[in-house]
This record gives structure tokens, C-alpha cells and sequence, in this order.
């Protein structure tokens, strides 16, 4: 089941595709197991995919476009800050009940579909921070045993590999040990927010939150803080439903680009179509490719792992068959053949060294034949066309010199002598 995403206001139709078999390239008769390989089909143009979030901006706003956008981000922001609240406040005891009774009080104040968005999305944060939480004890955890181990070795030990040794002085030993007491502090605090379910979130940043005491450092103004503040913790967001049309019954995006979002209760007084809906006067643009291409998946896993898994391998970084059989869906899709080029035979031009890494085709012509060797220029050389005109240069060495006189070694020796 496909799920399509809106967010910010920016919905994608729900399209699912598929490549089936059918008439197109031809396998080689050779394949991995031996045998031969079924027919595959070719790549083709497919529908835009599903379930993706697509980010945009609107231009062209009025003046009652941004009032209403404000209005409703002002408003859904503070239920969701309420609603985060009370959420975090229940910590690991909240159950199907608890969500419940959030969505029937925020109904009232906005509708079933925002209540909806609204509870999910806090609890989207709060499950974010617990496992920000968890790492944080990980990384406690792991900063503890270090300073443990070191602080039990002797001073100046040096380490092997990839451990480290002891320290170097004593004044940093003892640096180090007052460091592991407040780690260990630290950690059993963590811990015990860990276990009580207590996380500790800030809608709009921390970051942002602790800079309000340093804006003359910052040389942001009170007023332009404050506006960063505010759309920080607005919001205005809804996830996609399966089976609706054009997103969900709050946010809507036409293929034209329109805009209409559902208004809460007590902002209705600002609509300005049926059904308690406001539609924008700017459209929305997409930036993104309206169609994918699809191929056929077969044999991508076997030769992706046979002819890339290995070359594609690094020493800190091992790929994995999923990988390997990535590259090969992605040059079929590009029209490429899945195997590397061809490898030269090793030793000579027999295959007592093993197989080529391409066989030939059996009815392809001349495969029996030695390869007729060709004049080694280089691919930009232009021929000659007439005579030399330029004699060869002197030699700038005695041993390369020109030589005028011819040397000739007698076979026979003369051995008589003048007496």
C-alpha cells in the first residue's frame, strides 16, 4: 500500500509501476549459472513515483494569503505545543486510550483530520528524542570505558593499533579522573530520564532558544528573533491518505498547482470556498522529473554482485549485494551492459588462465581468426603525403653519432710475416 506525503503544503499523486517481462534485449547464451538467459525486457518510460515529499515555495502571495497562512500556522502551532506537552508528560505509560482522549480535545479546537496530523507529529518528536536519548547514553557509555581504561594504565604507556595508551603526566591523570566522575554523573542522569520515559524537547530549537540571550553578539534585533521564533514553532502540515484525491481533505495541490487548505473551527470566518477551505491566489511549482524509467530486475542481483561488488570495494567501506545489484538496474536503465568491459587474456591468447570476462557471440563472424596487427599511431596523427623534406637531426651523444666509415672484420687471419 502506497503512501503519498504532503508536506508544507506540496502533495504528490499516488502512482505505483511495475516492468514485467516482454520482447527486448537478448541475453548471451554464456550466463553466470552456464546456461542460458531468458528474454528481458527493455526499459520504458513509468508514472512519477509515490509516497515522496517534494519541497517548493510560493510566490506571488497577497496580503490576505499571508494573514491566513499566519493565522493558521499561529494557531495549529500552539496545539501542538500543548499537545507535545502533555505527550512528553506521559512519557512510556501512553497507550492507544491516552492518544485517544489527545485527539477528542483537539478536535473541538480544530477538526478530526487536524487532530489527527497534530498527535502524530508530537509523537513523531517525542520518538525522536528518545533515540537522541539513547545515543546520548551510548556516547556516555563508550566516553566512560575510554577514560577507565587509560586511567588504569601506567603513565606514558604507549598504545598499539588503534588503542590508545596511557597518559602522559600525571597532571592530565588527574585531569582525566575528575573528568570520569562527571561523566559517570551525567550518565545516571540520562539513564534515569531513559527509564522513566522523561525526554526534554524544544519546539522551535534549543539553539535557537539559548541565542535570545546573546543577540547583541549575534547583532540580530529583539523583533527579528522573535519572528524566527514564531515560525519555528508554527505549524501547518498534513500526511497524505491513501485513497483520497489530490493529497487529503486538508491540503490539497491540483496537477494546475492550486492550493486549498481546510481551515480549522475557529478560524472559518477567513475562508473563501465551500466547505470551510481557503484557497491560495499563488500556485505551487514543482522543480522535479515527471516521469521514471522502469526496467526488468533480472539476473541485476547475481551479475551486480559477480562483475561490481568487488571493484566497487573499499578498504573502509564494503559493498553489499543490494548495492552491487543497484549499479547493474541503473546502467540497464541507462542502456549499458550490466558487465564490465572485457579483460585481455592474461598470459597469451589462449584461455588456459581462465574464461575472458566477455564471450563472443558463436555466430559472430572472424571470432576464429588472429587479430591482424595495425600500425601503432596515435589517434590524432594526420598521414603523410609527400616526400621527407627535413633531414634527421644530429645526435646530441657520441654513441648515437652519424658513422661515415664502414668497419669489415676479415674471416681469414694473415700470418705471414716480413722477415
Amino acid at each position: 500500500m502506497s503512501r503519498s506525503v504532503v508536506h508544507c503544503g506540496v502533495v504528490t499523486d499516488a502512482a505505483t509501476c511495475h516492468g514485467g517481462p516482454g520482447s527486448g534485449e537478448r541475453g548471451r547464451p554464456g550466463g553466470p549459472d552456464g546456461g542460458g538467459v531468458r528474454t528481458l525486457a527493455p526499459p520504458f518510460v513509468a508514472a512519477g513515483p509515490s509516497g515522496v515529499a517534494i519541497r517548493t515555495r510560493f510566490k506571488g502571495l497577497t496580503p490576505e494569503d499571508e494573514t491566513v497562512l499566519r493565522a493558521v500556522g499561529a494557531h495549529l502551532g500552539s496545539l501542538t505545543s500543548r499537545d507535545l506537552k502533555t505527550r512528553c508528560a506521559d512519557g512510556a505509560e501512553h497507550d492507544a486510550e491516552r492518544w485517544a482522549a489527545r485527539k477528542r480535545g483537539l478536535t473541538a479546537e480544530s477538526s478530526a483530520r487536524w487532530a489527527r496530523s497534530l498527535t502524530q507529529a508530537s509523537h513523531d518528536q517525542w520518538a525522536l528524542a528518545r533515540r537522541c536519548q539513547q545515543a546520548h547514553v551510548e556516547s556516555f557509555e563508550a566516553g566512560v570505558r575510554t577514560l577507565e581504561r587509560r586511567l588504569a594504565l601506567p603513565l606514558g604507556e604507549k598504545g598499539t593499533g588503534r588503542t590508545p595508551g596511557g597518559y602522559r603526566s600525571r597532571t592530565e591523570w588527574f585531569h582525566k579522573s575528575r573528568r570520569l566522575g562527571m561523566l559517570k554523573d551525567r550518565l545516571a542522569a540520562v539513564r534515569a530520564d531513559r527509564d522513566t520515559g522523561t525526554v526534554h524537547v524544544v519546539r522551535g530549537g534549543r539553539r535557537l532558544l539559548n541565542g535570545r540571550h546573546y543577540l547583541d553578539k549575534a547583532g540580530l534585533p529583539v523583533e527579528g528573533w522573535q519572528e524566527r521564533w514564531e515560525a519555528g514553532r508554527s505549524f501547518l502540515q498534513a500526511d497524505g491518505e491513501s485513497g483520497k484525491k489530490l493529497g487529503n481533505e486538508t491540503i490539497r495541490v491540483t496537477p494546475e498547482g492550486e492550493v486549498s487548505i481546510r481551515l480549522p473551527t475557529p478560524l472559518a470566518a477567513l475562508t473563501n470556498a465551500a466547505h470551510g477551505r481557503y484557497v491560495l491566489s499563488a500556485q505551487a511549482a514543482f522543480a522535479h522529473r515527471g516521469a521514471d524509467v522502469a526496467v526488468d530486475p533480472a539476473y541485476t542481483s547475481k551479475w551486480g554482485a559477480q562483475h561490481w561488488r568487488q571493484p566497487m570495494t573499499a578498504p573502509h567501506r564494503e559493498v553489499s549485494r543490494h548495492d552491487a545489484a543497484s549499479i547493474a538496474v541503473g546502467r540497464r536503465a541507462l542502456g549499458h551492459p550490466i558487465r564490465r568491459r572485457t579483460a585481455p587474456p592474461p598470459h597469451d591468447r589462449s584461455d588456459r588462465a581462465g574464461h575472458r570476462t566477455v564471450q563472443t557471440e558463436p555466430e559472430t563472424p572472424g571470432r576464429e581468426e588472429p587479430r591482424h596487427p595495425g600500425p601503432e599511431h596515435a589517434h590524432d596523427a594526420r598521414p603523410r603525403t609527400g616526400p621527407r623534406t627535413r633531414a634527421t637531426s644530429a645526435s646530441n651523444t657520441v654513441r648515437d653519432a652519424h658513422r661515415t666509415r664502414r668497419w669489415v672484420q676479415n674471416p681469414l687471419l694473415d700470418t705471414v710475416q716480413e722477415r
